[in-house]
């Protein structure tokens, strides 16, 4: 069963903006004089109100930000728009040379391989390798930032060709290696072609839908059916969701996509809040091959590509299975005008396994209680890869995110053995060793906004007077004060975390109440700390950030991403190396997947996971869920202690 969830009109701060306030924003303009035919809307978001307006006794006026794009010449603009009003609050216009680009539009995927189909260089390039240009897809790909001073101002994306066989075949299986273009699409003319000469194009089909490559489709599955007779425990007001003593606001933004808001526990009679706004405010995916045609290879898909912009339409049974409710999300296309991603949000329960259990041979007891999550998710597709971006909250306060990456691994031609920097995946079919890296933005509020960042390490205890026998191990605490020390690694060897604490709010034994950050403490960001996409991705070099909070810092690499030279983003706001301890905080968390593609990865790869989990500590004064009543449900039966008889007409109790 599926439920929807619209609404027509705003009728709070935080819910997303509504088709008529996209129409509306897209009217102020170009009364402006601000839209031509040959504007484009990069993007069209909220500008969120500040805390403060959020929790005074006002209405906060309603704000949206937008950027433009002219496709004919370079005149981008950021401007900011009151609804409210009617009016345009402020307006800059960018410099490319040091804003650099905006987003790319989608109608630039098309130009690219529209202009390269005329290009002589490119069209002798592939009769040297018996294509015809008909046949061959390019992939439109970001440029990043490198030693051609010739690009510096202009917009320029580069493409890597594919054959494609017929129209339903994937193209990803027949890479057209040894040729990269470099195209202006502002100008529509091509910088260079780049062509090492002919190899071969593999042949495999990475058609995974069809019969000749899947085989005969398995008949073992029998049916799993998740149902809910009484209807989901969750219910949804408008974008305010309540489950289970938690609280929060669910948004969307068409460049980071599902955001969390106001998230709080009510607990002894009042909400307590947790986090203010949680997103992945950036992702970076660079490919470590040093080959000429691909050693530039690295993707912002959120500050570059906006993955909010290409969200699924989830479906029943498929994306999520149970007892759902969707939600809508409405973004502006690039014209301007409203466009309404149907089922972009996913909203349901499930059962996660045991929440605690003890069987008691003193007592004579046994008692199970189950734990269950809420899970708001979406799903994106940027180019060849598919993410899905999950945020759970759990009974027992803790709250998890995780991203599960699927799609395509990007392809190539392979080199042959021993070449160190891609996988065989298939009879001559490369794939490149590349990393997915997130950053998470949680603008934090563990009970209110006076907050403080702490690292715990565990350490030994050298064996001596105190520590006779050597068993001793204890914590280390370190507070991290300033910007400037609160750039940090994770580390398993010692179980790294980092509390992030409240000195104003003590629990019952007297200590600050705390959430934990739980890191995974895979990889950061491998590439040279000279090279360019370290530059523009510094904020991927450090598992953890803490910044002072700020409304004006959203994004881990900056505002605009797209062909900027770099120092963006978190480099440039821990320059002022501001005091952190009991503040109002933003916490940046890098985690992610360092990915050496298998055999297994083709010609679909299965689901791989990352994310990080938010733990309380302290934070409540004893176990939060004892209230948790036993399963009600004729499956469970539990054994008494030391016995093999069922322990009673009730469930998972005895």
């Amino acid at each position: 069963m599926a439920a929807l969830a619209t609404a027509s009109t705003a009728t709070h701060p935080l819910e997303q903006l509504t088709a008529d306030e996209v129409s509306t924003v897209r009217e102020v303009l170009a009364t402006a004089g601000l839209v031509v035919g040959s504007t484009r809307f990069v993007y069209v978001g909220l500008e969120e109100p500040d805390k403060a307006a959020l929790y005074a006794d006002v209405v906060p006026e309603r704000r949206v930000r937008v950027l433009l794009h002219d496709v004919e010449r370079p005149n981008a603009h950021d401007v900011v728009v009151s609804v409210t009003d009617g009016a345009i609050v402020s307006d800059r216009a960018l410099d490319a040379a040091t804003d650099g680009q905006l987003p790319v539009l989608d109608e630039e995927f098309a130009l690219v391989e529209e202009v390269l189909a005329t290009d002589e260089r490119w069209l002798a390039a592939l009769a040297a390798r018996g294509l015809d240009v008909a046949d061959v897809r390019v992939a439109p790909l970001s440029a990043g930032v490198f030693e051609y001073p010739e690009e510096e101002g202009r917009r320029i994306l580069r493409g890597l060709a594919f054959r494609q066989d017929h129209p339903r075949d994937h193209a990803w299986a027949h890479p057209v290696d040894g040729l990269v273009a470099y195209v202006d699409v502002m100008h529509r003319t091509v910088d260079r072609v780049i062509d090492l000469g002919p190899v071969p194009v593999p042949e495999e089909s990475g058609n995974f839908h069809d019969p000749a490559v899947t085989g005969p489709l398995r008949t073992s599955q029998r049916p799993i059916e998740i149902t809910q007779p009484e209807g989901p425990s969750f219910t949804l007001d408008g974008n305010l969701l309540t489950w289970e003593g938690w609280q929060l606001r669910v948004g969307f933004d068409a460049r980071e996509g599902l955001t969390l808001h106001q998230i709080g526990f009510h607990d002894g009679g009042r909400l307590r809040p947790v986090v203010h706004r949680a997103s992945i405010a950036e992702m970076v995916v660079p490919y470590a091959d040093p080959s000429p045609v691909r050693s530039w290879q690295n993707y912002f898909d959120t500050g570059e590509y906006l993955v909010g912009r290409y969200a699924n339409a989830l479906e029943l049974g498929c994306d999520c299975l149970g007892d759902i409710t969707y939600m809508d999300a409405v973004i502006a296309d690039e014209r301007g005008n409203p466009q309404v991603l149907r089922n972009a949000i996913c909203m349901h329960e499930e059962d996660v396994g045991v929440l605690w259990k003890h069987t008691d041979l003193w007592a004579g007891s046994s008692e199970t209680r189950r734990q269950r999550r809420m899970v708001v998710s979406f799903f994106t597709t940027i180019g060849n890869y598919d993410y899905g971006f999950y945020w759970y909250l759990y009974l027992d306060g803790t709250i998890g995110f995780e991203v599960k990456a699927t799609g395509i691994v990007f392809t190539s031609a392979h080199p042959g053995d021993g070449y160190p920097y891609a996988s065989e995946i298939a009879p001559g079919l490369g794939a490149p060793f590349h990393q997915h890296l997130f950053s998470a933005r949680l603008d934090m509020a563990v009970d209110g906004p006076t907050n403080t960042v702490e690292e715990l390490d565990f350490v030994r205890v050298p064996m001596g007077p105190d520590n006779p026998r050597g068993n001793a191990f204890a914590q280390r605490r370190t507070t991290l004060r300033r910007e400037s020390e609160a750039q940090r690694m994770a580390d398993q060897s010692v179980g790294r975390v980092w509390h992030i604490s409240n000195p104003n709010s003590r629990n019952r034994l007297g200590e600050p109440v705390a959430y934990a950050l739980l890191p995974e403490g895979q990889p950061t960001l491998l590439a040279d700390p000279d090279s360019p996409i370290h530059r523009r991705a510094t904020f991927a070099a450090k598992h953890l950030w803490v910044t002072r909070h700020d409304p004006a810092e959203r994004y881990a690499a900056g505002d605009f991403v797209n062909q900027h030279p770099g120092g963006a983003g978190l480099p440039q706001y821990v320059a002022a190396d501001r005091e952190l301890e009991a503040s109002d905080l933003v916490v940046w968390h890098t985690f992610g997947l360092t990915h050496v593609p298998r055999p297994e990865d083709w010609p679909v790869m299965p689901v791989d996971h990352t994310g990080f989990r938010l733990k309380p500590v302290g934070f409540f004064d004893r176990n939060p869920t004892l209230d948790v009543p036993p399963n009600a449900s004729a499956h469970c039966r539990s054994r008494a202690a030391g016995g093999g008889s069922d322990a009673g007409d009730g469930c998972c109790h005895g």
